[in-house]
């Protein structure tokens, strides 16, 4: 149309057509332009308008702040409630406090990269007042990336500027990894034989029901096995193949926020995993089932049976019933309290244990490939290029074999 003006020539101006804005979830138009100097120079406007729009080169005209679309996107997001509460985590305490007011059409590659840095110098009171790792910052930027690309995908923005950005790379994430204790085969043999230990008090019978051995089974399938700590808190008596020596992982125990609940496993989509056991662990298992089922009974009617190995007992019942799931970091507090009593290393976790699994395991020569399987990583490759490095008794072995190939001890 064409705007009059005073004191100089008209011009002409042009709105876009109705249509529907993604961010406001409603029809509207705007004026694209009116200060064109000719009907030509209007229409021709209007056409780059149609044509950009359906191209997606233009972005929903919208005041939305980044922190409302990034929580939009997690309340529609399609992953494991665990997957969901970890992004929340990191969305609530370091993206929103320092970006999530600025416009989502304003993001750019410099505003991410500017967070980065942030994250990587400032001290941060939720890593006990250190800056975040190269591994966490790289996180953070998967989160962003992932949701300004579903903004793209929306037409809430014309382009992901995560593409763009700068976050820590594969060799800085490397550099960082921490060294994690390990226990060789005799610190182990001698940490079981401690656990199994009764603890000799004149009022404890040491019996069945005693709470003095109640996770002493726990602990031996966690050194056992290589499991991680909720892949064995979900084992199930039903999944449990006695005449193989075979124990199959179809659960989990698993943290999410402030609360914690069974499901099926689908780590690394390993459903259903099997792994093979020696005898000696099936008759702790054997020895487990008869204290539980022993619990039941004087527990009766407290009792809730989930089929659970390593259920909740009644000692100490606070929360819920006897049967249920266990508290995973409850039994990380018990862990911290044994850890101590016994002398072990400060920093060993529990799953630390499954660290002391597989070195020990390749230390000895045992076949890569069965023992990438038995801890169901995602490929021998991946357990070599991380463990590989460790083998140190094997390393001598072959650098000593080496000298005496090529007679190099004939020249020292």
């Amino acid at each position: 149309m064409e705007i009059p003006r005073k004191g100089r020539p008209n011009t002409w101006g042009v709105r876009t057509p109705l249509h529907f804005n993604p961010a406001t979830g409603k029809k509207e138009r705007y004026w694209i332009g009116r200060e064109y100097p000719t009907k030509t120079a209007a229409e021709k406007a209007l056409r780059d308008w149609h044509s950009d729009h359906e191209t997606g080169k233009i972005a929903a005209r919208s005041d939305m702040k980044l922190g409302d679309w990034l929580d939009r996107w997690l309340a529609n997001l399609r992953r494991e409630g665990t997957t969901v509460a970890g992004y929340e985590t990191k969305v609530r305490l370091h993206i929103k406090p320092h970006i999530g007011s600025v416009k989502l059409c304003e993001v750019t590659d410099e505003t991410l990269d500017d967070l980065y840095r942030l994250l990587e110098s400032a001290p941060c009171p939720t890593n006990r007042g250190k800056p975040l790792g190269a591994k966490s910052v790289r996180h953070v930027h998967n989160i962003l990336s992932g949701a300004l690309k579903a903004a793209k995908v929306k037409k809430l923005i014309t382009a992901n500027p995560a593409e763009d950005a700068h976050p820590p790379t594969g060799r800085q994430i490397r550099g960082q990894e921490r060294k994690y204790s390990t226990l060789d085969d005799g610190q182990t043999a001698r940490f079981l034989g401690s656990v199994w230990e009764p603890c000799g008090n004149r009022a404890c019978d040491c019996g069945l029901t005693h709470h003095c051995l109640r996770d002493a089974p726990l602990w031996t399938v966690y050194a056992a096995t290589g499991v991680r700590r909720s892949e064995a808190l979900g084992m199930k008596w039903s999944l449990v193949h006695w005449e193989q020596g075979a124990i199959e992982l179809g659960w989990v125990v698993v943290e999410e926020g402030n609360s914690y609940r069974l499901r099926k496993l689908t780590k690394d989509g390993d459903d259903n995993a099997l792994i093979y056991v020696d005898q000696s662990v099936m008759n702790i298992l054997k020895w487990q089932k008869e204290r539980q089922d022993a619990e039941r009974r004087r527990l009766g009617a407290a009792w809730t049976d989930r089929d659970l190995v390593f259920a909740r007992d009644g000692f100490k019942l606070y929360r819920g019933e006897a049967g249920g799931p266990q508290d995973p970091e409850k039994v990380s507090a018990r862990w911290r309290t044994l850890r101590t009593r016994l002398k072990l290393p400060d920093d060993f976790r529990i799953h630390d244990w499954r660290h002391s699994y597989v070195t020990n395991a390749l230390e000895a020569g045992e076949n890569l490939v069965e023992v990438s399987a038995n801890v169901r990583h995602h490929s021998p490759a991946y357990t070599a290029a991380k463990y590989g490095q460790r083998r140190m008794e094997n390393a001598r072995k072959l650098a000593a074999s080496n000298a005496n190939r090529i007679s190099l001890s004939s020249l020292a």
